[in-house]
């Protein structure tokens, strides 16, 4: 059953140093790509892909194999992304029949085809309607409700309203996404948003820093200088699946496992794997592959030829190749997949100090 915990209680070890979360990500963050992460260094907590919720939806069968065949001890949280009340309301009915941690409310998706419906990031152009449903929400839920939300839709001019929403129906986690749904992925991550949210929240409901984290050595450093609950970590881990081991190990004051190539190699021949059933035609398996391959590969070698001529290839032979050009027969025998942190000295804006030490993160 459902909501096994009480409230407050969000299923991670206290005495862990930096809590850490897989950020849900459609189409990729599904049962396969979990246990290739847990083969690696699990994170504290999962987060599923959303259910899409709608008059005539139902519980995805594939999504929920995330949640009943969960490959770890780490604890689900299911999330949903919708905007009539009825049918999230009938969402969480289902939901409370599978083992999830709590239910979280999608706030930040930023594709076009989804905000355009009024759900996910779209949400926050209406914060009394996002009132509305939480306070349903709250009103049906005896564990855990958790939020992922962006700081708003285009600005930030409903940001504080949408807070005292967050405190007043006691949402038991903000995973906060520091930039706007417009921004996309390409605009500056903003960490004084973290800040504000802890101030405007009083305690009252942890914090997860999510946004453009790309190292341990960053995500452990801004959970230090910002004081948050933990950090939540999307298409780095696709990049590098080790991240959530290395956070561990970077909180711990120990230098992190720095994988190399063959260990590369390995992941992408076992995605491959993951990502292939029966019935399925290798092409569509090829072409659904190239997605991860699209991160994965900035790891690689900085001038791009691994990424041109992965996405040359259209069968598995072709891909393989590839995989062993680049990883196998490549010169270099450590791949880099801890680069410099990207952030600035200075302001609270970029909040990370560069050059920071693992071990000054304790």
């Amino acid at each position: 059953m459902g909501f096994p915990r009480s409230r407050f209680d969000l299923g991670f070890d206290q005495a862990t140093n930096c809590p850490s979360a897989l950020a849900p990500m459609q189409d990729v963050t599904g049962l396969p790509f979990m246990r290739l992460i847990a083969s690696r260094g699990e994170p504290d907590l999962f987060f599923t892909e959303f259910f899409r919720v709608h008059v005539n939806s139902r519980l995805s069968p594939e999504i929920l194999s995330s949640i009943i065949e969960n490959p770890t001890s780490r604890p689900v949280f299911a999330q949903i992304i919708g905007e009539n009340i009825d049918d999230i309301l009938r969402t969480v009915v289902d939901l409370k029949e599978y083992p999830i941690a709590g239910v979280d409310l999608n706030m930040g998706c930023p594709a076009p085809r989804v905000y355009k419906k009024n759900v996910g990031g779209g949400l926050l152009r209406d914060p009394k309607k996002i009132n509305r449903i939480l306070s349903e929400m709250r009103s049906h839920i005896e564990g855990n409700l958790t939020v992922k939300m962006r700081i708003g839709f285009e600005d930030d001019r409903n940001f504080d309203e949408i807070l005292k929403s967050i405190k007043l129906n006691e949402v038991n986690l903000l995973s906060l996404h520091v930039r706007t749904v417009k921004g996309g992925y390409n605009s500056s991550p903003d960490y004084s948003y973290i800040e504000r949210a802890l101030h405007f929240l009083e305690g009252s409901c942890p914090v997860f820093v999510n946004g453009s984290i790309e190292t341990a050595q960053q995500a452990v450093c801004l959970k230090n200088e910002l004081s948050t609950q933990g950090v939540m970590i999307g298409r780095a881990a696709i990049r590098n699946p080790w991240v959530f081991r290395q956070i561990r190990e970077v909180g711990e004051g120990i230098i992190p496992f720095s994988p190399k190539r063959k260990d590369l190699f390995e992941y992408c021949v076992e995605l491959f794997s993951v990502l292939s059933h029966p019935g399925i035609d290798e092409k569509r398996v090829v072409s659904r592959i190239k997605k991860f391959l699209n991160y994965i590969g900035q790891s690689i070698d900085q001038d791009g030829e691994f990424l041109t001529e992965m996405r040359r290839s259209k069968t598995k032979a072709e891909l393989f190749t590839v995989f062993e050009k680049y990883l196998i027969q490549g010169e270099k025998s450590q791949i880099e997949v801890l680069p410099e942190p990207l952030f600035k000295h200075g302001t609270a804006k970029n909040s990370i100090s560069q050059g920071c030490n693992p071990v000054d993160c304790k």
